[in-house]
């Protein structure tokens, strides 16, 4: 229950908690660097230079290392005592180190402290060895590896992505900590990875200017707020783009609330009120008659919440949300004195941000009318479904997977070649449009988006999207294997992430892995994926010259060249397709990808094509 589940959530949760014990030492001003090691066979390292676990005579008789990683909530800095150090802490209750030798197959704990180095090894939560003395040290701090439990976790491999993106974010929100994420595990293509340093002196100031990364900004400098009151430290960071979308992250002692909580909800309050009351007193709505909503005034903007609290309350183990109800009153007092001074000393930024917030509630107010004209006509309603779409007979989501094919022949070849049953097609014709340039509005407009839309049943846009509506399971892109089924998918890929992210996050997202190639020998057919197969195959025949007698290589240009049967065979039964999932590990690295590859900014998408185009295989057979 502490850990939230035994799947991959809750697996990169063990080595959060021992990041927030070592950040928590480092905030009450003990060390500055946290290293997190990978290693080989699987097992993890969590190293500091803090003042190290007490190693001493505990009350119980034992050492007051063993009480803290075999008892909950025996965490010194939860004891109430002054000569803890701690104000504020991320760690939970003290519960952090206990857990995560419980859920261990095996741990090994170091510390160094008073010229020594104590060590203790346990199993399963089962001291092995009492605390013993195995060398000596002039530096202090704790040293942490252990070896997730097979048995209890569903995987024990932790993802590099979502730990760096962890990581990341703990160095951002504590101004000059130093963190070294080393993963001496080979990529998949057998590489060797290069140590991460995450470090960065501008705070919560620089998170939002890395979340900006190859956005036009309104401003160069992000908008900044901070305050101490009833012990309550509050930092803010925010910055406007010329986009349509609002990122709003927050905090709570380090720890994400992607809930909210009453920190949120006092920002959200407090910004609203300051920039109505702004734009009022220098009559900026004139000659409208529009009401500016937060959401009008938030659209482009980036912020990044981050509090410190001493006696946090989280609703729920996993502390998805602040239940500190004096935090928003605090919240709100601090953003609307320092926010309304920011924009008395900046006219000329709070009149951009005026202005478009105007523009966003004019297109609200399009969107509005253009979703009450598409449900008078009974266009997003179940019962009027896309004429192009081939559903299947089952019934159950569960059972259902909707293929969202390129073009209107490779569509009529997968109808034939489809499972009826739980199989559905939809074709798309041309190439949709880039939502990363186009507000909600302008999407509703577009027949492919309806068509999608409508098909999965779920409602676009945060006022309408629900989840439990969705009509299939699995969604699959099949698009051809070259440069345009690529801009396809990407453009598919941007819609999902910008607009239904939910679908993403909760894992029905898929892409289809059509083959590039065939090798037909007599009745004989062999299916290849991609160049390099092709290069293994042919290296191979090369050895053999005989294999190569009587062969023909066909290169596929795209779907619509598979008969029905080669395209069920190869890309749409279940037995044999190769499908990939699109996961979302680290949201913000995604972000800035989507921003990079559809965004307005040509130079970073110049830079990024001349480093990885080589790596590229650009189809010119067609050219």
């Amino acid at each position: 229950m502490y850990i939230g589940s035994t799947g991959p959530t809750g697996l990169h949760h063990l080595i959060k908690e021992l990041v927030d014990n070592s950040i928590d030492e480092i905030t009450a001003g003990f060390g500055s660097v946290v290293e997190i090691i990978l290693h080989a066979d699987g097992s993890a390292t969590v190293s500091d230079q803090g003042r190290g676990i007490p190693v001493g005579r505990h009350a119980s008789g034992v050492s007051a290392l063993q009480v803290v990683m075999t008892t909950l909530h025996a965490g010194g800095k939860f004891d109430g005592r002054a000569s803890s150090g701690y104000k504020t802490a991320g760690g939970l209750h003290g519960v952090g180190a206990s857990i995560v030798n419980a859920l261990s197959e095996w741990i090994h704990v170091q510390v160094r402290q008073n010229g020594k180095v104590h060590q203790q090894k346990y199993a399963r939560g089962i001291p092995l060895t009492k605390v013993e003395v195995v060398g000596v040290s002039e530096k202090t701090g704790t040293t942490t590896t252990f070896m997730p439990d097979s048995e209890v976790f569903e995987t024990i491999y932790f993802s590099h992505d979502v730990l760096a993106e962890r990581l990341r974010e703990f160095a951002f929100l504590n101004r000059g900590i130093k963190i070294v994420f080393k993963d001496e595990r080979r990529t998949e293509d057998g590489k060797e990875r290069e140590t991460r340093v995450f470090q960065y002196a501008g705070g919560i100031s620089s998170f939002v200017q890395y979340h900006n990364q190859n956005k036009e900004v309104l401003h160069k400098d992000p908008i900044y707020i901070e305050g101490i009151r009833d012990d309550v430290t509050v930092e803010i960071a925010l910055q406007f783009n010329t986009g349509y979308s609002e990122n709003l992250f927050s905090y709570a002692n380090n720890v994400r609330t992607p809930e909210g909580g009453f920190h949120e909800s006092g920002f959200k309050s407090a910004f609203t009120r300051t920039f109505n009351a702004y734009a009022r007193s220098y009559d900026l709505l004139k000659n409208t008659k529009i009401t500016l909503s937060g959401e009008d005034i938030r659209e482009g903007m980036t912020a990044v919440i981050s509090v410190k609290v001493p006696e946090p309350q989280f609703e729920g183990q996993t502390k998805q949300k602040l239940g500190n109800t004096e935090v928003e009153g605090i919240v709100q007092a601090l953003v609307n004195e320092k926010l309304k001074a920011y924009l008395e000393e900046n006219p000329n930024i709070a009149k951009k941000v005026i202005q478009k917030s105007i523009q966003a509630a004019q297109a609200r107010d399009a969107a509005r009318r253009a979703r009450e004209v598409i449900r008078r006509k009974g266009i997003l309603d179940s019962a009027s479904m896309p004429g192009k779409l081939a559903d299947c007979s089952e019934r159950d989501p569960a059972l259902c997977e909707a293929f969202l094919v390129e073009g209107d022949s490779a569509g009529g070849t997968a109808k034939q070649g489809r499972d009826r049953r739980f199989q559905a097609i939809l074709p798309l014709k041309g190439k949709g449009i880039n939502v990363a340039k186009a507000r909600l509005d302008k999407i509703l407009k577009n027949d492919q988006i309806i068509d999608i839309v409508t098909m999965l049943g779920t409602g676009i846009g945060q006022e309408d999207f629900t989840l439990e509506k969705l009509r299939y399971n699995k969604v699959i892109i099949m698009a051809d294997a070259d440069v345009d089924g690529a801009h396809i998918r990407t453009l598919l890929l941007t819609f999902f992430f910008r607009q239904m992210p939910q679908l993403v996050l909760e894992g029905h997202l898929y892409i289809a892995q059509p083959p590039l190639y065939q090798i037909r020998k007599g009745r004989r057919a062999r299916y290849l994926q991609n160049d390099e197969q092709m290069n293994d195959y042919l290296l191979e025949a090369s050895m053999e010259s005989a294999k190569l007698t009587n062969s023909r290589i066909t290169r596929y240009k795209g779907l619509a060249e598979m008969n029905a049967d080669q395209l069920k065979d190869t890309t749409m039964n279940r037995e044999s397709r190769i499908l990939l999932q699109v996961k979302m590990e680290d949201a913000v690295e995604a972000d800035r990808m989507f921003t990079l590859l559809m965004g307005d900014d040509v130079d970073p998408r110049r830079v990024f094509i001349e480093k990885y185009g080589s790596q590229v295989n650009l189809d010119l057979y067609g050219a």
